[in-house]
This record gives structure tokens, C-alpha cells and sequence, in this order.
């Protein structure tokens, strides 16, 4: 049986930046853009949530919802570096650890020698350094698989510790409410809960023919995991799965020679991030992401070994196909294979050959 435990800080560049300006602690505070150069929030703290505040959501709207709102820009740098001393304490308990953002990770310590092996004094050691060396707050939670764990981490935040034992597994899922299985949104849950399937327990009196019927290859992951199951193990490589750029704009751009203009620009930065990859990684699909004014968002994408402008700019000509109407963000990326967990330590990767391709 593994112990994995799933680390979640509490809205975390707000907490670094109350952390470094108390004056702004108790007061409603989000890390996000300018409203008047039509900024999205970042993250906020428990306080300006009460008002119905939301990462993702433009500045603007969060300012009507609570107009003493204080916006705080964010500073990367910083919130990388407090990451990465998070990162060194995790360490000090197990190499086993795989990062999920800045602010989140999986932990296994099945073998971990420390806190005698418990993963449940380990979460708490762990809550407690960052709460004493860094001065925020860290939620955990301990199952045993990932699954659990993610959602465990959850169940108390802010700054909880939840433990699902080997033997409450059983217990715990038949309660768990459809909507916190990941991969289940709002629109899949509505359509659950008017088949009456609210629970892991509604779930499972479904065959997984059945599921797979209803919702396709996700039905065969629904089966498993209403029943506790999850086999993914905990990936410490650190591989990337893709890189990416995006920009949101200060006016919509309402022409297609506007889009390929603005896109030109976001090609040639994704290219810096690319090369910055070294020779671990192969490129293996192109994407195009559009957020029109209305906030809904499209993407399409194809398969590319070599990621040429000529075939993101056939993406963004079938988005204008779609839908040519005004758009407040546009982002380009590519798809990455690593050569490294398909050569295998033993063996040297080829030269990146998605860099040496031609860019035309």
C-alpha cells in the first residue's frame, strides 16, 4: 500500500504577499493585472472570496464584487523562489516528488524512513516548517493514492492536514460527491445529477460498459476511480508535457490580420522558451488557443515534429473559420515528447529535432 500525500499551499501568492506587507492581512487582497488594461486575477485570499471573488476572473468583475478589493501585481520571480524552498523541505523528506504548479505537489513516502515511516506526522512536519520558515500556510492530504490525496488536500483548506486510512477508503469514496472527481465539471455534473448519480455510490451501479457508453473513454476512469482505485504512480522526472505563451489584450482584436500579427509575435517567444529546453525534448503537436470577448475559449491543434509558423497560422485561420468574431487573448504552444523516459537513463537523447527543423 502506498503513502502519498498531496501539498496544496493556501492561495499562495496572495499569502507571500501578505506575508512580506502585513498591513494587507484580514483585508480582501488579489494578485492579478490592472483593471483598465483589462487584467484576469491570479489568485486571491479567503477574504475577498467571500465575495465571490475567482482566479481567472477579470479584474474588473472582481472589482464589483468587492470594491475595496486591494489588486496587488505579481511578481514571479518571488513566488518561484519561495516554491523553491517548499520544494527543498519536501526534499529533506523524500526524492519522490512530483510538482503539479508553483504551489502544489505529490509526495511519495512510502519509503521514507523519517517521522517512523508515518506519512501522517510527515504531512504535519512538513505544514510545520513551511508555516515556521516561510511564514504561510500549507493544506496536505494523506491517502493512499493520488486520487485521494488531491482530494483529502482539500477537504480543510485553508491550512488543514485530512488523512484517509487504507481502511475509511471504502467509507469515504460511496459518500464522495460526483463533482469532486477530477475531470467531472459543472456541466457533466448537472447532467450526473439528473440521472441521479450524485455519489461515488450512484456510480458504481453502473457497469463499466455502461459508463463507457455514457461518457466515452473518461467512463473507463470513472469506474475506477468511484471505487477508490487510482494506479498512477507519483512521476518525479520533472518532464515536461508541452510549453506554451499567451497574451490577453488591452483592446479585442476584432480583424484576422490582426490575429496573425499579434500570433507572429507570440511565435517568435515561444521559440526563446523552446530553445531553452535543450535536447530532452522532442516536439510532437502544434496548438492555438482563442479566448473571444464573450470569455469562451477554443483551441485546435495538430500533430508536428517541427512546430513552423506555416502550420500555426493554418490553426488560427481554422479558429477564424469557427468563429471570426473579437478576441481578448490569443496563445500558441507545442506538445512535447520526452526522449528521456523513451530512451531510458542508459541512453543518450538525438539533438532537439524540432530545433533544427525549419521555422518558414
Amino acid at each position: 500500500m502506498r503513502k502519498i500525500i498531496h501539498c496544496d499551499c493556501d492561495c499562495f501568492y496572495a499569502s507571500v504577499e501578505m506575508r512580506d506587507d502585513p498591513n494587507l492581512r484580514g483585508k480582501p487582497i488579489a494578485v492579478g493585472g490592472s483593471s483598465d488594461r483589462r487584467g484576469v486575477i491570479s489568485t486571491c485570499n479567503y477574504e475577498a472570496r467571500s465575495f465571490g471573488v475567482r482566479s481567472a476572473m477579470p479584474t474588473s468583475q472582481a472589482l464589483k464584487l468587492c470594491p475595496d478589493l486591494i489588486v496587488v501585481p505579481g511578481n514571479m520571480k518571488k513566488y518561484r523562489e519561495v516554491s523553491t524552498q517548499i520544494r527543498n523541505i519536501f526534499l529533506e523528506f523524500t526524492d519522490l516528488i512530483e510538482p503539479l504548479s508553483l504551489d502544489e505537489a505529490y509526495l511519495d513516502v512510502t519509503d521514507s524512513p523519517h517521522c517512523n515511516g508515518s506519512a501522517t506526522l510527515i504531512a504535519t512536519e512538513i505544514r510545520r516548517k513551511v508555516a515556521e520558515t516561510l511564514g504561510i500556510t500549507i493544506s496536505a492530504g494523506v491517502a493512499p493514492n493520488k486520487f485521494l490525496a488531491k482530494i483529502a488536500s482539500d477537504w480543510q483548506k485553508p491550512d488543514g492536514l485530512t488523512v484517509i486510512h487504507p481502511a475509511a477508503v471504502e467509507e469515504f469514496v460511496l459518500r464522495l460527491p460526483v463533482a469532486k472527481i477530477h475531470g467531472v465539471g459543472r456541466v457533466t455534473a448537472e447532467k450526473m445529477h439528473r440521472k441521479g448519480i450524485r455519489n461515488c455510490g450512484d456510480l458504481r451501479r453502473y457497469s463499466l460498459v455502461e459508463l463507457v457508453q455514457m461518457y466515452g473513454k473518461f467512463g473507463n476512469r470513472l469506474y475506477q476511480l468511484c471505487r477508490g482505485i487510482d494506479e498512477r504512480p507519483v512521476n518525479s522526472d520533472g518532464s515536461r508535457k508541452s510549453v506554451s505563451v499567451e497574451h490577453t489584450f488591452s483592446s479585442d482584436l476584432c480583424k484576422f490580420e490582426e490575429w496573425q500579427e499579434e500570433m507572429t509575435g507570440l511565435y517568435s517567444r515561444l521559440w526563446e522558451r523552446i530553445e531553452n529546453l535543450g535536447d530532452r525534448y522532442e516536439i510532437s503537436g502544434a496548438v492555438v488557443k482563442v479566448k473571444y470577448a464573450d470569455f469562451s475559449l477554443t483551441t485546435q491543434e495538430r500533430s508536428s515534429r517541427a512546430a513552423r509558423i506555416s502550420e500555426f497560422k493554418q490553426l488560427l485561420q481554422q479558429c477564424w473559420d469557427k468563429r471570426s468574431e473579437p478576441v481578448r487573448l490569443l496563445g500558441v504552444g507545442v506538445k512535447l515528447k520526452d526522449l528521456r523516459a523513451e530512451l531510458g537513463p542508459e541512453q543518450l537523447p538525438l539533438p532537439f529535432r524540432g530545433k533544427l527543423a525549419s521555422r518558414t
